[in-house]
């Protein structure tokens, strides 16, 4: 039975409400926009640093906050509307098959995205990032989403992949696929090493120290210049191979073997199926692991941690799994990186990577798998096609993840549910117990 509560505001339509809390509005909209639009800073002819007033800019921004306050004010009120219950059963069986199709569509579009753009380099570049961006939000969803423990630091094992498979690749000559588990591997150590320290720690202390882990590897990066190359990075880094067959130009590459022209498209086209590949992996080992003792006890640890203690479970080989899981694909996919790029630095590994990871997963709902593909296909392409307003495409990115905070506070598709349920007990009738056959 569809039931709905709504909160009447004591005036809604009062002029005088609405002309105050615009202004309030408009008055923060000052303070923040001031700076960042009112004010433009070049360098001068001699060098020096020249600031630009724009009031024009300013004006407009802080008028359309204005505006949209006191409308909203108007036609909303101030306090929020309350909806209780559940959509009908009419309507829940009209929207069921559409969100079971989502997830098969996607799939199904991602696999014929390089026959679809097969000479569109740009569009099969973009792919193969949405699909990294993807694949390093599922890894961080098991620290977040699911044992909601907050990792701010998430990039530092990107950077253990990318930096194990230069080094294994470069030093011992290993392919790509033995130094793919073995980096992996190496980044799940490192998880587990920062999951010691933090144990007793939550919420904003547990933010801070894995910040500050996520530095202090890239600082070791950029100073240990002897093992890591420093700030000049590593180059040089080979290439993956399809099963031993290079992608050139010789006799024995990929083009001449199979009797098809060479074109270097080939090799992106085969990294964007590799990444892909590997998402998927990701994805699926995430969702077998849910329904797994240890996601059931992630899910415990997130929703109560004291409660979870006195369940029985331990707590320190939940957060180390945690830690380590989602380590071990933040390092495969640090090392596809590595072997797509070809060249690796520490300034590719700062911690505005580890905050877009975290701002795809909190937008598309932690815990949800879909969700987070999502939000990473909006958010990378939102930056690509606001490329050309690259001065205010942070302020844009900024006021959507207003926008869907207010409107979905748990992000695009919230998935908090429960993997395991009781079962319903059964009503026996009481003529079978008193006859003895139930």
């Amino acid at each position: 039975m569809w039931k709905s509560t709504k909160i009447e505001p004591a005036s809604p339509h009062d002029l005088r409400s609405a002309f105050k809390r615009a202004s309030l509005g408009a008055l923060v909209a000052l303070g923040l926009f001031g700076p960042l639009i009112g004010l433009r800073s070049d360098q001068g002819p001699t060098g020096a640093l020249e600031v630009t007033p724009r009031w024009s800019w300013l004006a407009i921004a802080i008028a359309a906050v204005f505006l949209g306050t006191f409308v909203r004010a108007l036609l909303f009120g101030t306090e929020p509307v309350v909806v209780e219950g559940r959509l009908p059963k009419s309507m829940q069986r009209l929207i069921a098959p559409v969100g079971r199709l989502v997830a098969p569509a996607i799939l199904l579009f991602a696999l014929a995205v390089p026959v679809l753009f097969f000479n569109n380099r740009y569009l099969l570049d973009l792919g193969i990032l949405v699909l990294t961006y993807v694949m390093l939000g599922w890894g961080l969803n098991i620290v977040v989403g699911l044992a909601g423990l907050l990792d701010l630091g998430y990039v530092a094992f990107y950077a253990v992949g990318a930096y194990s498979y230069a080094l294994l690749a470069q030093n011992f000559g290993w392919s790509f696929w033995i130094c793919l588990p073995l980096a992996g591997m190496l980044a799940a150590f490192w998880g587990i090493l920062l999951g010691f320290p933090v144990l007793r720690l939550r919420g904003d202390y547990l933010a801070i120290v894995t910040l500050a882990f996520g530095e202090i590897i890239r600082l070791v990066l950029l100073n240990w210049q002897s093992f890591t190359g420093g700030p000049n990075g590593i180059g040089g880094i080979p290439r993956p191979s399809f099963f031993g067959i290079p992608f050139n130009d010789d006799e024995d590459g990929f083009a001449a073997v199979f009797g098809l022209p060479y074109t270097a498209t080939y090799r992106i086209v085969f990294l964007y199926y590799l990444i892909l590949g590997l998402a998927l992996i990701t994805n699926w080992v995430t969702l077998r692991l849910r329904r797994l003792p240890i996601g059931r006890a992630w899910e415990a640890l997130r929703e109560d941690e004291i409660a979870c203690r006195s369940l029985g479970i331990n707590t320190t080989n939940t957060k180390l799994t945690a830690f380590a899981m989602g380590a071990m694909f933040g390092g495969f996919a640090g090392s596809f990186f590595a072997t797509r790029q070809g060249f690796i630095s520490p300034e590719s590994f700062t911690f505005t990577e580890s905050a877009q990871v975290l701002a795809i997963v909190v937008l598309g709902g932690m815990g949800s798998q879909l969700g987070v593909a999502i939000a990473a296909f909006a958010m990378l392409s939102a930056f690509e096609l606001f490329r050309e307003f690259e001065q205010y495409r942070m302020l844009v990115f900024g006021l959507a993840m207003v926008l869907i905070m207010i409107w979905r506070p748990r992000g695009l598709i919230a998935s908090r549910t429960p993997s395991a349920f009781l079962k319903q007990p059964k009503v026996v009738p009481a003529e079978l117990v008193r006859e003895g056959r139930a």
